[in-house]
């Protein structure tokens, strides 16, 4: 009960921030001059995809693209549900219930899963039950998308703030420092994942140090903010050492926090929202192509790269993939193996070896309490 209290209050934060945040190998797409997997293999079905715009959510987007050109766009339907979602609920159920018109259909992925994903679920339930309903990051009540989806997958907030701590140290930290404000400590679930890493700095052996930094909704707004992280973090690392790890809890103050602590020489784990895309970029200077946009592991070699010549590297990282990248790739593909016969419509273990080859790593699983198909996780970091 007390996961999905906090699960509840999560998906309230994601309503209000979708467009603030903009091992194995990752599954590739095809190279020129190669034909995608679909057209070697006939595969004789199809799988639906409703993913945001490039606009609300690149990372998603260019996922869903990345998956057509993996099967082929007679294989992939991809769609986008409308940027002001809220105010559209109508426009993206129908969008959703669409795919499922054509008989070939035989799973549907929603990611992020908006307002309107269960109403549209349970409508398709109602006509179609050979198809396989996937919904990723949920912004609708835990206990409704799970009983209309037949896999929910998300990201593990609260195993994070174990996690962190527990890399940061692997990467050299005897000190932890946790930027936030007030009203993010209101917030349950971020007050809880803070008393997780407290405690778990304890255990290890980490000084754990608490900084109240300007809320970027006050007075002195986002630049506020930025420039208290730009200033505050010398002056930590001139009193705590090099060996610090420093982590926010806000989108806002993940820039300034890269720049400085690449240019302190300190230790970063990953940002609130883990993802390569989400702040490296331009902290670093960091130009992408079109011809590379989507193309993770460009991405990570671009980071690397502006890490080294900093002098930092080892002591830089995030998530290898972007967490709606992987439920993007990983529900089309246990969609094609549905779509195949070869598993059930609810296979934790098949779910959960689908995220690790698709995030490049062994990922950490568990269910929401009570909710054995909300599967949440955390994926393995990428060390630059």
């Amino acid at each position: 009960m007390f996961k999905k209290l906090l699960a509840l209050l999560l998906i309230t934060a994601l309503v209000f921030s979708l467009a603030a945040c903009g091992g194995n190998e990752p599954a590739s797409t095809p190279a020129d001059g190669e034909e995608p997997a679909a057209a070697e293999e006939g595969l004789g079905f199809k799988i639906g995809l409703a993913t945001s715009t490039v606009s609300q959510n690149e990372e998603e987007f260019r996922a869903g693209e990345e998956m057509v050109a993996r099967y082929g766009a007679d294989v992939i339907t991809h769609v986008t549900y409308p940027d002001r979602f809220m105010q559209e609920q109508e426009t993206t159920i129908s969008q959703i219930v669409s795919l499922a018109a054509d008989p070939e259909v035989k799973a549907i992925i929603v990611v992020q899963a908006v307002p309107g994903t269960a109403a549209a679920f349970q409508t398709i339930k109602e006509t179609r039950d050979d198809i396989v309903l996937i919904a990723g990051n949920a912004h609708e009540d835990p206990d409704l998308i799970a009983s209309r989806a037949d896999v929910v997958l998300d990201v593990d907030q609260l195993t994070r703030g174990v996690t962190i701590v527990q890399d940061a140290q692997k990467m050299g930290a005897d000190t932890f420092v946790h930027y936030s404000f007030p009203r993010h400590m209101s917030y349950d679930l971020l007050s809880q994942r803070r008393d997780i890493m407290k405690k778990t700095a304890e255990e290890l052996g980490l000084k754990f140090v608490e900084v109240d930094a300007p809320d970027p909704m006050g007075d002195a707004g986002i630049p506020g903010t930025q420039q208290f992280i730009l200033e505050d973090i010398p002056r930590q690392v001139a009193a705590l050492g090099k060996d610090t790890n420093f982590f926010g809890t806000n989108c806002a103050m993940m820039e300034p926090m890269i720049r400085k602590v690449l240019e302190e020489g300190a230790i970063y784990t990953e940002q609130c929202c883990p993802s390569p895309y989400h702040a490296y970029p331009g902290a670093l200077g960091i130009e992408i192509p079109a011809d590379k946009a989507g193309n993770v592991d460009f991405m990570l070699e671009q980071i690397k790269e502006k890490v080294a010549e900093a002098d930092g590297t080892g002591r830089m990282a995030s998530w290898r993939a972007p967490a709606s990248m992987a439920m993007v790739r990983a529900g089309v593909e246990y969609g094609v193996a549905f779509a195949k016969g070869e598993i059930d419509k609810f296979d934790e273990g098949k779910m959960g070896e689908m995220l690790a080859q698709e995030t490049g790593g062994d990922v950490q699983l568990q269910s929401l309490d009570g909710l054995p198909n909300f599967l949440m996780f955390v994926a393995g970091l990428e060390i630059f």
